[in-house]
């Protein structure tokens, strides 16, 4: 007892200092250290998809619009000029007049994931593709897990991908040239890959070129001018509708 008493007393003051300042430098270390470890678990946690009873609501809602866009189809009829008038062949005022059947699916598609984001939207399109393969036939030839054969299933699969680009993209901000870039590239994603898809089951099928060449027309001629327009207004449409909704969000 006697030493340790004399320790003490030999100890400078100007040592007492230095040690009882290293002590608090190590106490506000480790704080630090406790505190970076809570913001990385907090920032680990808002990767994640968080549903809450209102982002359920808006993503059931929105497959729910995508059912009804496989089944409406809007008669649009505008004037065009003819290519019997640049040939010079003798043309009539119908000749002059365009009518085409179009199925909104597409720009419903690119609206949920303006209005939802990335992930949200593709969880709200991936439960609409899963619904009409194992569930309620909900796509436009019936469904089952026998439409993976259908022509047309390849652009169903494309939503995806596409809803990934999209949402990437739309992330960054909703600005007019955002936008387009984000409506260009994920239209014509899905373009590109239901014609792959088309062409590749077509192939296996034996089906002939002109088969092909007639499909392509159908699905992907002039229509997809109209996709890229409905899209670019359906992507300026979510974009306040996301605001009104934030707090579903």
């Amino acid at each position: 007892m006697s030493d340790e008493n004399e320790n003490r007393d030999n100890i400078s003051p100007s040592e007492t200092e230095e040690q009882n300042n290293s002590e608090i430098v190590k106490v506000k270390k480790s704080r630090i250290k406790k505190v970076k470890t809570k913001d990385k678990k907090k920032k680990k946690k808002k990767k994640g998809v968080h549903l809450g009873i209102g982002s359920l609501m808006l993503i059931f809602f929105c497959s729910f619009l995508i059912v009804i866009a496989t089944f409406l189809q809007l008669n649009i009829t505008h004037m065009i000029v003819p290519l019997k008038f640049w040939t010079g062949e003798p043309t009539t005022i119908n000749d002059f007049i365009y009518s085409i059947k179009y199925i909104p699916q597409i720009p419903i598609v690119i609206f949920i994931v303006g209005l939802l984001g990335r992930r949200l939207g593709s969880v709200s399109i991936l439960l609409y593709i899963l619904a009409g393969l194992f569930f309620v036939p909900v796509f436009a030839l019936g469904g089952g897990w026998r439409y993976i054969f259908e022509y047309s299933f390849g652009y169903i699969f494309a939503y995806l991908p596409a809803a990934i680009l999209v949402g990437t993209i739309l992330k960054k901000d909703y600005s007019y040239k955002n936008v387009a870039k984000a409506v260009f590239i994920g239209v014509l994603t899905i373009h590109i890959i239901g014609l792959i898809y088309m062409t590749g089951l077509a192939y296996l099928k034996h089906a002939g070129w002109s088969f092909v060449c007639a499909w392509t027309q159908a699905q992907s001629g002039i229509k997809i001018l109209y996709d890229f327009v409905f899209s670019y207004l359906a992507v300026l449409v979510a974009k306040y509708a996301r605001i009104i909704l934030w707090f579903y969000l």
